[in-house]
């Protein structure tokens, strides 16, 4: 009889803050068995995003234990019977699914349509710290706002995009450029290089009033509005600044109506954008991975850079978790926070 293989895991068992001893926990954890159209794979980088700290501080009291972890790079160690596209060895990136254990643990089990070779040419911080931001940006573009996913495709176009500085914001901007359009993006001035250096055409104020600053450079209506923000603190200010049949989409959930009534006459689409609906109804999951893949093509091709601000690269365990958990819950962080090393 074989023996029972062991890995190393870190979760917790009920939603508790940051600096209590309990919110991580080191754990030994069973090596789950690759079946079906899954891989194993060895993690080796991973980053925090805010919607780990969410399902983290909303997380009722349980006797299992919960596992977070979305983005990931790691390599492959084992497949299912049914696995297509991967095999033994290869280095995979992905930003996994809310309905199994994540990638804060050794080995994990993720299907394969949702995975991608990581970029050649970045190191493994770097590729973790794109999969969930890229594919949110991704899908917002091409998915919702119906954008062909071509250099140049609706060049002569433009995009405003609220909170351009953050996660999502970086990667959407360098999209947005690639597919030729101009690009407004709104942050705190003390970003405005940043902005620039992803795509930004027109950086704007955005503790200043927003179609003030937008008539001295001359545009006063967009095709594209992305709200990466709450939107009902924007909707007034954007209800005029969209065209006819132009789009607008959110990624923020809310608690409160919308009115959208106004857009009515100038068939103005609305669209959420929530990267987990896919993998959460088992809807075109293959998507992702193709995604993902685009994604590595334009990384390596450094029309997409990534977007790591901090590192902490002496193992992934629970102590580094908390510290990298607790600089995104400060909220200030311009870019990823990454986690990488032996477990």
């Amino acid at each position: 009889m074989s023996e029972t293989r062991m890995m190393h895991a870190i979760g917790f068992f009920e939603g508790l803050p940051i600096e209590d001893p309990k919110s991580f926990l080191d754990v030994k954890e069973v090596v789950p068995t690759a079946v079906g159209r899954d891989l194993l794979v060895n993690v080796q980088a991973l980053s925090v995003n805010p919607v780990d700290t969410k399902l983290r501080q909303t997380a009722p009291k349980s006797n299992a234990l919960r596992v977070l972890g979305f983005d990931a790079v790691g390599e492959v160690i084992a497949v299912g019977h049914e696995v297509k596209n991967f095999k033994i060895g290869d280095r995979v990136f992905y930003a996994g699914t809310t309905t199994r254990h994540g990638s804060n643990q050794e080995y994990q089990l993720v299907d394969e349509r949702i995975v991608a070779l990581a970029p050649q040419n970045l190191t493994k911080e770097e590729a973790a710290s794109l999969p969930l931001t890229s594919l949110t940006a991704y899908e917002l573009l091409f998915d919702k706002f119906n954008i062909m996913p071509h250099k140049d495709s609706v060049k002569g176009k433009s995009i405003l995009v609220i909170n351009g500085a953050g996660g999502v914001g970086s990667i959407l901007n360098q999209l947005a450029k690639w597919v030729g359009l101009e690009v407004y993006a709104t942050s705190n001035p003390k970003n405005f290089d940043w902005l620039k250096k992803v795509g930004v055409d027109y950086p704007l104020d955005y503790h200043h009033e927003l179609k003030s600053q937008l008539k001295e450079i001359g545009t006063v209506t967009f095709d594209y509005i992305a709200v990466l923000f709450d939107i009902t603190k924007y909707l007034e200010i954007i209800k005029p600044l969209v065209k006819p049949f132009g789009h607008v989409g959110t990624i923020v959930g809310i608690n409160e109506s919308l009115d959208l009534a106004e857009w009515k006459n100038k068939s103005v689409s609305f669209d959420w954008e929530y990267m987990f609906a896919k993998t959460d109804f088992g809807y075109e999951i293959d998507s992702q991975g193709a995604a993902l893949e685009t994604i590595a093509k334009l990384a390596d091709e450094k029309v997409v850079i990534p977007t790591v601000s901090k590192i902490y690269d002496t193992g992934i365990n629970a102590e580094n978790l908390k510290l990298a958990t607790k600089d995104v819950e400060t909220g200030h962080m311009l870019g990823k926070v990454v986690v990488s090393g032996d477990f």
